[in-house]
C-alpha cells in the first residue's frame, strides 16, 4: 500500500528516536542505519519510500569510465527512475573510500522531486550537496569515483544499508540524528503512535524544565501525570 499523504505528514513531525522506540516495542532493534549522518542536520525531516541501488565490489575490466556511456547503466538508470517523493537508498558496502554519487547526480534527484538520498558510503562534492534543497545522508566525504571500488549492479531490490535491511517501499525517515527504516506495513500505525508519543514527550519536557522530577513522570507511573498531561493537551491543542 503506497505511503499516504496523511502518514507522510505525521512522520515529518516526529523524531527518529521516537520511531526507534516504537519499533523496539514491536521487537525491531536494527532499524536505525549505522554510521550514516546528515550533510546538513538543519534540513527538514526527510520522509519517503525506499528506492534502492546496490553496488558490489568492482571488477576492473567491467568498470571503466566508458560504462557511463550506457544509458541503461544501473547508477544512471536509478537516478532517472527513482520516483518523485521517494528516497534513494544506496548500498555502498559500508565503504566510503569511493563516492556513491556526486553533486550532479544528487542535483538531478532534487530537480526530479526525490525526497532524499541515503548511502552507507560517501558522496563526492559533499559541500555542494549539503547546500542543495534535498536531504542527504552519508558516512563521510569521498572524492574518488565509485568506479574505483564499486560496481552498480541492481536497482529496486532488497539491500543492506549500514547493516540495516531495506526493502523497496519501506519508509525512510531522516532527521538530524540519522535515518530510520520503517517496514512498509507498519508505517501508518507507527506514525499515529509516534505523534502521540511526541505529544507526551513534549509535555514531559515542559514539566522537567519547570523543575519537576522524572520519577512518576517519565514513564507515567503516577495518576497525577496522566491528569496533568490531559490538561496540558487541552491547553496546547495537542
Amino acid at each position: 500500500m503506497p505511503l499516504s499523504a496523511e502518514t507522510r505528514d505525521k512522520l515529518k513531525t516526529v523524531s527518529t528516536a521516537t520511531l526507534c522506540t516504537a519499533l523496539y516495542r514491536r521487537g525491531l532493534r536494527n532499524q536505525f542505519i549505522q554510521d550514516v549522518h546528515p550533510l546538513d542536520p538543519t534540513k527538514p525531516t526527510m520522509v519517503g519510500e525506499a528506492f534502492t541501488l546496490r553496488y558490489m565490489p568492482a571488477r576492473e575490466d567491467l568498470n571503466r569510465l566508458e560504462v557511463f556511456r550506457d544509458r541503461a547503466h544501473p547508477q544512471r538508470k536509478a537516478i532517472e527512475d527513482c520516483p518523485e517523493g521517494a528516497v534513494m537508498v544506496i548500498d555502498s558496502r559500508k565503504d566510503p573510500r569511493a563516492a556513491s554519487a556526486g553533486g550532479i547526480l544528487v542535483t538531478r534527484l532534487m530537480v526530479r522531486g526525490v525526497a532524499g538520498v541515503v548511502t552507507d558510503g560517501g558522496f563526492r562534492d559533499s559541500a555542494e550537496i549539503a547546500g542543495l534543497a534535498i536531504p542527504a545522508y552519508h558516512n563521510r566525504p569521498s572524492a574518488p569515483t565509485n568506479l574505483t571500488l564499486h560496481q552498480a549492479i541492481d536497482i529496486d531490490v532488497p539491500i543492506g544499508c549500514g547493516d540495516t535491511p531495506v526493502f523497496p517501499g519501506d519508509v525512510m525517515v531522516g532527521d538530524g540524528d540519522g535515518v530510520v527504516v520503517i517496514p512498509a506495513h507498519l508505517a501508518d500505525e507507527l506514525a499515529a503512535e509516534a505523534v502521540e508519543m511526541t505529544a507526551f514527550e513534549d509535555f514531559v519536557t515542559d514539566e522537567v524544565r519547570n523543575g519537576r522530577s522524572i520519577l512518576g513522570l517519565y514513564p507515567a507511573t503516577e495518576e497525577k501525570t496522566l491528569t496533568d498531561f490531559a490538561a496540558w493537551r487541552k491547553v496546547n491543542g495537542r
